[in-house]
């Protein structure tokens, strides 16, 4: 049985969507977040600045301050979470264990036993329903593609777009792009849709005319800034009930595979990793960072462990969005000598895998051949390792294969 709503979760807004409430609501009417249990209000934690130098402290954040720097260019990826959630989102892979409803009744994926209203609410415990993005397969040719919620996020704010073409001359080009909202930015699900599929449609249109593949990648990623750029060009009336939100933002990782090169480009923290079929090669990772973390490693002031064990790791040095300080897509070419997979993917993927080796090992021996089913076993290792973020992966396979042939 649920307590009754404490005095000081008396809010004019909710904290999970920011919808107006209304004086007695216990849950939210837009996104079925439980009121009776409102965390206090997080702070955010902006750090260093990004001009070339050695990186130095940051200082405490102001006040009520903006996640974003204009002069520094950083922002925290995400703000911090409390360590209990009243009503913590299901692991989706138990979801077959629930006996079979009655036909035409849907049953509440959080509590099991209570009806789901025409709103998608459950008339027992109040627990707004699964979205379509909250769990997102695809597959596409011989590549496919996997993004989840997770265990702790009320909404996927991942995105992900996958696509095949053809070259000029006759050959075939795999496209995966994956793209991982900024938290602590506005409407991160919207950027992340933007930029994926921009990105996306720039590379499959580009490619056939004959672009060279990372050429096209750049591109891409330009495409996919403007787009998520144009989400913060929203008319004054939207920002009347909030006009301190800041500019939506995400990372953005992207491969192009083709029968002997593999390009990738990024921009944030979203990674890219190389894993060849013959094991007894040296998996590697394609990307480094746009963070706080990875500044300190290249400075020398700390080792790579130590680093990702800081709590301003994820502070990010780049992004896609209005405010990101400037826009510097990475690129980068490699012609591999043997078959592999490219795993592509956001951060709540290789938060559980994070080193080359580690992420090789968690890819299964035939995720060249399956690579949906690949793509769900790493979506279930980061679930198993506690699913605290959305988790999106593709897996791209190496050398593309001819028009026509997919995966089994």
């Amino acid at each position: 049985m649920m307590s009754q709503m404490p005095q000081q979760a008396a809010l004019t807004n909710c904290p999970s969507c920011e919808e107006p409430l209304e004086s007695g609501d216990r849950f939210c009417g837009a996104c079925g977040y439980d009121l009776s249990a409102v965390p206090a209000p997080p702070d955010d934690h902006p750090t260093l600045a990004v001009n070339g130098s050695a990186p130095v402290p940051p200082p405490p954040p102001p006040p009520g301050g903006s996640p974003v720097s204009p002069a520094s260019g950083v922002r925290f990826d995400r703000p911090p979470e409390p360590d209990d959630y009243p009503l913590q989102a299901p692991d989706p892979r138990v979801a077959a264990e629930t006996p079979t409803p009655a036909e035409g009744v849907k049953v509440c994926v959080a509590c099991r036993a209570g009806r789901v209203d025409h709103d998608g609410y459950c008339e027992n415990c109040g627990h707004a329903q699964p979205r379509e993005r909250d769990h997102m397969e695809q597959e596409c040719g011989p590549m496919a593609a996997v993004s989840d919620r997770g265990l702790r996020h009320h909404r996927n704010e991942d995105a992900f777009a996958v696509g095949t073409a053809a070259l000029p001359d006759g050959s075939p080009a795999s496209v995966a792009i994956v793209c991982d909202g900024v938290s602590s930015a506005t409407r991160p699900d919207d950027a992340s849709l933007a930029a994926s599929r921009a990105a996306s449609e720039s590379l499959l249109a580009a490619l056939p005319r004959g672009t060279h593949p990372q050429q096209a990648m750049h591109d891409a990623i330009v495409a996919a800034s403007r787009a998520v750029n144009a989400l913060a060009a929203e008319p004054q009336t939207a920002r009347e009930h909030a006009p301190h939100q800041n500019a939506p933002a995400c990372t953005i990782v992207g491969a192009v595979v083709t029968s002997g090169l593999l390009i990738v480009g990024w921009v944030g923290d979203s990674r890219a990793y190389w894993v060849p079929v013959d094991r007894s090669s040296l998996p590697a990772r394609l990307t480094e960072d746009d963070s706080w973390a990875a500044q300190m490693v290249a400075a020398g002031l700390m080792n790579e462990a130590e680093a990702y064990a800081d709590e301003r790791a994820h502070a990010i040095t780049g992004w896609l969005g209005a405010d990101a300080y400037e826009l510097e897509p990475h690129t980068a070419s490699f012609k591999p000598d043997r078959p592999g997979v490219v795993v592509v993917c956001t951060d709540g993927l290789w938060n559980y895998a994070e080193a080359a080796q580690d992420m090789a090992e968690a890819v299964p021996l035939d995720a060249a051949v399956r690579p949906l089913h690949g793509a769900q076993v790493l979506v279930g290792h980061a679930l198993d390792g506690g699913g605290h973020d959305n988790v999106t992966v593709a897996l791209v396979p190496f050398p593309a294969p001819p028009q026509g042939a997919g995966s089994a």
